[in-house]
């Protein structure tokens, strides 16, 4: 208790009182949240949101540089309903949990392990392959584009399974290492900043076995931590040039060109003295504080837009009650970017420059039902969630299987803060039927052959059943 009071007067002492309430809501959500096999992969996913809400109230007075959200918005408002967002997620996750745990029970039959190291690296290979295909053909299938795009993410759940075995018992660094670099280098090459993923998964691995006690566990840990910033501060410094020859259809289908043109820019980026990374570590932060445009809207509705009274809400939920599958004509939803220029009243770029800018489910909810009834769809789908997540870690016998896929699962659709509701939503039910039921059958299989043994234990002679601490 100490040192949680210590922790909100250092908050308060460099953010002011904002700051304290920021630090109380994370010491809040690390409380509420109960603990369940695997890393605590639901607190860990609020905590980034809380990074994403919060970083511009520490950064500011801690550097002294303005960002954009200080400077032109009222961006206290904002943080406290973001605060609030992640406490009643946090709430209903903790709701939804308890409720599945005391109505569903572990499998009788639980292996520790589905496989042996070396069938599950020809499995990774596999995976990269096939994976490879399903993001290449997925927008040439618009009716199967969800399917295929869940398939595809399906591969963070056996770089979890890998990182996680490389983990434990022995801290194998220098395969982590290897494994990480490949998966930098392709996430590297694609639109988008997906090279993080595989950090991130390789943080929860790591924290998911986490000693103290081990200087080699500090030593990647931090290594880990100051390798995630320094190519997130580098991307924001090369991801426009970087972008702009995606017009050219040659250089968006061939990787190896794209990942040449990457390594050209990356080296221009390490000599330039135009553009130092103090800029890019500020562009940086001022990108992760994701309140800016929601504050606009806050700002503006309800008094120059009134509210929209469920119309949002009530549009994502056709659109999910009605897949594309069965509906292979439905309209697709306004961008967010559309979303942004109408409630926020900023020209930003949108679909005809090939991207989107980001409003936020905070956003969405604050436009649809205002305070305080905006916070009751974040009840609710927390308390779904949080029964979802026990629920499919419950129902998969093999351990390291439903660890992987439960953690992989709702850290991709939970971690961001910025993602709106039909992302959150249609992704993770879209993942839970297909990556999920493709689990649920793999771990089938695999049980027939355990179906008259004993429980097992792992190489490591770890208990069947771990909590996070």
């Amino acid at each position: 208790m100490w040192l949680e009071l210590v922790l909100v007067g250092l908050a308060g002492y460099i953010g002011g009182w904002l700051g304290a309430v920021c630090a109380a809501t994370l010491i809040f959500v690390w409380r509420v949240i109960p603990a369940s096999e695997g890393p605590p992969v639901l607190k860990l996913a609020m905590t980034t949101q809380w990074i994403q809400v919060s970083v511009g109230v520490f950064y500011v007075p801690l550097v002294g540089h303005d960002l954009e959200a200080n400077r032109s918005s009222d961006y206290v408002t904002m943080v406290l309903i973001g605060l609030g967002c992640i406490a009643v997620f946090s709430v209903g996750f903790a709701l939804g949990k308890k409720f599945m745990m005391r109505r569903k029970a572990y499998p009788p039959i639980a292996p520790m392990e589905m496989t042996t190291l070396g069938t599950l690296v020809v499995i990774y290979v596999i995976g990269v392959v096939v994976t490879g295909v399903l993001q290449e053909i997925a927008f040439n299938y618009p009716t199967y584009t969800q399917a295929l795009i869940a398939l595809s993410l399906g591969r963070m759940a056996l770089i979890y399974l890998m990182l996680r075995r490389l983990s434990r018992p022995v801290l194998r660094w220098e395969l982590i290492l290897a494994l990480l670099s490949f998966e930098v280098l392709i996430g590297f090459t694609g639109y988008f900043s997906s090279f993080k993923e595989p950090l991130l998964l390789a943080a929860l691995a790591l924290l998911e076995n986490f000693d103290a006690r081990k200087k080699s566990h500090w030593a990647v840990s931090v290594a880990l931590g100051g390798v995630l910033i320094f190519v997130c501060v580098m991307w924001m410094g090369v991801r426009g040039q970087y972008r702009q020859d995606y017009d050219d259809e040659l250089y968006a289908a061939s990787r190896s060109e794209r990942l040449e043109h990457m390594q050209a820019l990356v080296t221009d980026w390490f000599n330039s003295e135009q553009n130092p990374a103090t800029d890019d570590l500020d562009f940086l932060v001022d990108r992760a504080w994701a309140i800016y445009y929601p504050a606009l809207a806050v700002h503006r509705v309800p008094s120059v837009l009134p509210f929209e009274n469920g119309a949002l809400m009530k549009a994502v939920l056709v659109h999910l009650t009605t897949p594309r599958i069965l509906y292979p004509n439905k309209p697709d939803l306004p961008s967010e970017s559309e979303l942004v220029r109408k409630y926020s009243g900023v020209m930003v770029a949108g679909a005809e420059q090939n991207t989107t800018i980001a409003f936020g489910y905070a956003a969405e909810s604050y436009v649809d039902f205002g305070i305080p009834f905006m916070f009751l769809p974040m009840l609710i789908v927390g308390i779904g969630i949080g029964a979802a997540y026990e629920w499919l870690l419950r129902s998969i016998a093999h351990r390291d299987l439903a660890v992987a896929v439960v953690t992989s699962t709702f850290w991709i659709n939970l971690y961001m803060f910025e993602r709106s509701w039909a992302k959150i939503l249609g992704l993770l039910i879209t993942m839970l039927v297909y990556v999920g039921l493709v689990a649920w059958l793999v771990d089938r299989w695999l049980l027939m052959r355990y179906v008259t043994a004993a429980p097992v234990e792992s190489e490591a002679g770890e208990p069947m059943y771990g909590m996070d601490q």
